[in-house]
């Protein structure tokens, strides 16, 4: 079964959680940093765990776990080994898993929320806005190896769903490809990073990235993750009535990022509220937000798409 059915029969959209980064500065993590949101889970896990809680709390159907920039070469630059790696994989299921025990008994008549993991696209990683340009220099199957352990470890974790974030490029679409179908029990949702209202950042269209997933049974939703808001409906009807998978947006504030100096740049370009009923209108299922959103976001999405009376 589709673990977002429930959530689609009760107001039909699923309401996807807002950014990890942004609260865990504000509450004042220091994240200038390679590892980036992920070492706070070595540093101070409890603090991701009020985070998803607050998400929940907004109004989240689902919390997407603090593991996007984990990978096993950043944390052996810190000294620690694949074990100790896969020990912080579990670790930011189960802070996910924590929150929303909380959150139930806070609301023992709620459905349950979900919790997916998230894994990263090989560009964040780098640390060096990668994921904003997808210029790897890797081949298909150096890809699929990279992100198979990680995906192997998330998956034995028995998360609702696995989400594979912000991928710039057909590339690694093609590789994550190969990887469902050696894995096909867990449900997937895989969103791009886009450049304009119809294609990745590398390039390719956005049609054409999703189109490989369209037979692959286990991917859910495809659709758009940190991307400038003002491209999300045009991106949207773009692959509208081309693939019979749920489409998702939760895209960034619409600042830009400077990896050069680490920081985000510009001024946020959207209403959130509004926005979000054209992506609505425009195919979106799963709606949310990605870098520089927070749980007021997400509240104001639970006040545009009401639960049923």
């Amino acid at each position: 079964m589709n673990p977002l059915q429930p959530f689609l029969d009760r107001r039909g959209v699923v309401l996807l959680d807002g950014a990890m980064a942004t609260e865990l500065e504000r509450r004042g993590a220091d994240l200038r940093d390679p590892l980036w949101s992920a070492k706070v889970l070595l540093e101070n896990p409890d603090l991701i765990r009020q985070v998803h809680l607050d998400y929940f709390r907004a109004g989240a159907d689902v919390a997407t776990t603090a593991s996007y920039q984990v990978s096993y070469e950043g944390f052996a630059q810190r000294g620690l080994d694949w074990r100790k790696t896969n020990e912080l994989l579990a670790l930011s299921v189960g802070l996910a898993e924590q929150a929303r025990a909380q959150f139930l008994v806070e609301n023992p008549d709620a459905l349950t929320p979900l919790v997916a993991a998230s894994i990263g696209c090989y560009g964040a990683t780098l640390h060096d806005g990668s994921e904003y340009r997808g210029d790897y220099s890797l081949s298909l199957q150096q890809l699929v190896s990279w992100h198979a352990p990680r995906f192997d470890i998330l998956t034995k974790c028995r998360v609702n769903l696995v989400a594979c974030e912000t991928i710039p490029c057909l590339l690694e679409a093609e590789a994550l490809a190969v990887l469902f179908q050696q894995e096909p029990e867990t449900p997937v949702w895989v969103s791009f990073s886009c450049k304009d209202e119809q294609h990745v950042c590398h390039g390719e269209s956005l049609a054409e990235c999703v189109a490989l997933f369209e037979t692959i049974p286990n991917v859910i939703a495809v659709g758009v993750n940190c991307t400038a808001p003002r491209f999300v409906e045009g991106l949207l009807r773009s692959i509208q009535g081309k693939t019979k998978k749920l489409l998702l947006a939760y895209p960034n504030s619409g600042e830009g990022w400077d990896a050069e100096r680490q920081t985000w740049t510009g001024t946020a370009d959207c209403d959130w509220t509004s926005a979000a009923s054209s992506w609505h209108a425009a195919g979106a299922r799963l709606i949310g937000g990605c870098c520089r959103t927070t749980p007021q976001t997400i509240r104001g999405l639970a006040q545009a798409f009401p639960l049923p009376k």
